[in-house]
């Protein structure tokens, strides 16, 4: 039976963000720190529909888009290339369907026009270079992308310092970690603005001095 995951479940991860979540989670989880946003402030959070294209092809993804539902991140695995995958028009057929977002371990293009709607896009980088639409490529198959292994429906959540994935299973673990974590540094950020050093606040050794002492 698959783990049913609340909206509200997705927004706190959303607005907890990447460095929360990933320390809470031990360290684990984090892509490739170049898959970026294409846009200053972009966040997204959402469960997983994967997507296999063929190298230079992006018909893989054209069919995703009949099959998402609301809240969907599309996770596109390409091989890297980059090239103009997705674009302005796939952006609006995705917002019609209510898609979260994109995280594609190639390229896209239309990046302003990306930007100008609100659309959350994550890519390695921007090319004009024209695909074809040949092979239908597959969906909601277990993927790697970024160095991270990614199945369908598990949790995707990128900010500006970049893009994770949570095995669907965790996530009500992986809130409460991050939740706990949250409030901790807030503590710290209190105990720093009395003047504490962040040495004393860890507990962090001190080496002895250049004299010995």
């Amino acid at each position: 039976m698959a783990i049913e995951i609340s909206h509200d479940v997705y927004g706190a991860l959303r607005d907890l963000g990447v460095a929360t979540v990933y320390e809470a989670g031990g360290g684990t989880g984090a892509m490739d720190p170049a898959i970026k946003p294409v846009w200053p402030g972009a966040r997204l959070c959402g469960p997983a529909f994967t997507v296999r294209c063929h190298p230079g092809d992006n018909l893989a993804i054209h069919r995703s888009l009949e099959f998402v539902s609301a809240g969907d991140v599309l996770v596109v695995q390409n091989g890297e290339l980059l090239g103009g995958y997705w674009g302005g028009i796939l952006t609006l057929a995705a917002q019609v369907r209510r898609v979260a977002g994109l995280v594609i371990d190639g390229g896209l293009r239309d990046s302003e026009e990306i930007q100008r709607v609100g659309f959350p896009a994550f890519a390695r980088g921007t090319a004009v270079h024209r695909t074809v639409k040949h092979e239908p490529g597959e969906l909601q198959v277990p993927l790697v992308i970024g160095g991270v292994q990614v199945q369908p429906g598990d949790v995707i959540l990128g900010d500006g310092d970049g893009v994770m994935a949570v095995d669907r299973a965790r996530a009500m673990e992986a809130l409460e970690a991050s939740r706990k974590r949250a409030a901790a540094e807030q503590a710290y950020v209190e105990r720093i603005r009395r003047g504490e050093l962040t040495m004393d606040i860890y507990g962090f050794p001190r080496p002895p001095d250049r004299h010995g002492a």
